[in-house]
């Protein structure tokens, strides 16, 4: 899997309090894929006492290991900086919360 391969999974996991994706929300910062095919994502939430980090973490994971077939190989680093701004958010994130 490459790199745009993985955004388009994790399109397919939505941040459970808005419906939308984590990718249009601008919560996924960062995809890497090392050559091994161990694939390495940096990714926040929309705030710091976020309480459902752990499962948004856990459900992008989820998500790529049903795809991918290992999950040994899927790490996932929530961070919480760079913090999240509603500029990270794409058009189709904006229209869908009507922003």
């Amino acid at each position: 899997m490459n790199k745009n391969e993985i955004y388009k999974l994790l399109e397919e996991v939505e941040e459970p309090t808005l419906g939308v994706d984590i990718v249009n929300l601008g919560l996924v910062y960062e995809v890497c894929v090392k050559d091994d095919d161990d694939v390495e994502i940096v990714m926040t939430t929309r705030n710091e006492d976020c309480l459902l980090a752990d499962y948004i973490a856990l459900s992008a994971r989820e998500h790529l290991a049903e795809r991918i077939g290992n999950y040994d190989k899927i790490e996932i680093k929530m961070v919480s900086a760079p913090k999240w701004t509603k500029e990270r958010m794409s058009r189709y994130a904006k229209y869908m919360l009507d922003l």
